[in-house]
C-alpha cells in the first residue's frame, strides 16, 4: 500500500499562488527548492590593488584640505609667524618646481620661463589683491564667515572630480563638468572668505 500510494502521489512542484499540493504537507519543502537559486550573480570582482590605488587620491585630497584649514587656523590665531610661512611656502614651491623639471619629459627653455611666468603671476596677483582681500568683509562678523568657509569646503568635498586623477587615461583631455567647477568656485570663495580674516597683507 505505501509503495501504491508513493507511485500515486504526484510530483511536487513549487506553486506560488496554487495551493496545497494532493499528498504533502503545507509546510513542505523539497529539496529541490532551492537548485535554480543564483547567489552573488551580479558581483564584480575587483582588483585590490587598483582599489587601493583610486582611494589614495580621496585621500590625499582630504588631508590637503585638512592641511590648509590647520594653516588657516595656526595662521589667525598667530601661532605660525608670516616669515616662517613665506620661508616654508618658498621651499615647498621650489621642491615642487623641481619634481616638475625632473618628471617633465619635454623639457625647454620656453617650458622653463612658462612656468616661471605663471608663478610670478600668481605671487604678484596675490600682493596686489592682498589689500582688498583684509577689507572685502570687515562688516561681516566672523562667525559667519567661519561658517560659511565650512559650508563653501564641504560643498567642495563633495563635489569635487576625484576620478580625475585615476580613472582616466595618461593624456586623456581633461573636460570640467558643472560640478567640478562648482567645487572650484567653492573652494576660491571660502579662500578668499578667510583671506579678509588674515592679520596683514604678508600673511
Amino acid at each position: 500500500n505505501k509503495t501504491l500510494n508513493t507511485q500515486a502521489r504526484a510530483k511536487w512542484k513549487k506553486v506560488a499562488y496554487g495551493g496545497m499540493q494532493p499528498g504533502y504537507a503545507d509546510n513542505y519543502t523539497d529539496e529541490s527548492f532551492l537548485e535554480d537559486m543564483v547567489m552573488n550573480a551580479n558581483v564584480v570582482k575587483r582588483d585590490l590593488l587598483k582599489v587601493m590605488l583610486d582611494s589614495v587620491s580621496i585621500t590625499q585630497y582630504l588631508c590637503v584640505v585638512v592641511l590648509v584649514v590647520c594653516v588657516w587656523t595656526y595662521t589667525l590665531s598667530a601661532r605660525i609667524d608670516g616669515r616662517t610661512l613665506h620661508l616654508v611656502n618658498a621651499v615647498l614651491l621650489g621642491m615642487g618646481f623641481l619634481v616638475l623639471v625632473l618628471t617633465e619629459t619635454k623639457l625647454s627653455i620656453s617650458l622653463l620661463l612658462h612656468y616661471l611666468l605663471n608663478i610670478a603671476y600668481f605671487i604678484s596677483g596675490l600682493y596686489v589683491l592682498a589689500p582688498l582681500y583684509c577689507t572685502l568683509t570687515r562688516s561681516i562678523s566672523s562667525d559667519s564667515i567661519w561658517a560659511l568657509t565650512v559650508f563653501l569646503l564641504v560643498i567642495h568635498l563633495f563635489l569635487h572630480d576625484y576620478a580625475g586623477s585615476t580613472i582616466r587615461p595618461p593624456g586623456a583631455l581633461k573636460n570640467p563638468t558643472l560640478t567640478s567647477n562648482i567645487s572650484l568656485n567653492a573652494s576660491i570663495v571660502a579662500s578668499v572668505l578667510i583671506a579678509s580674516r588674515l592679520p596683514s597683507r604678508h600673511h
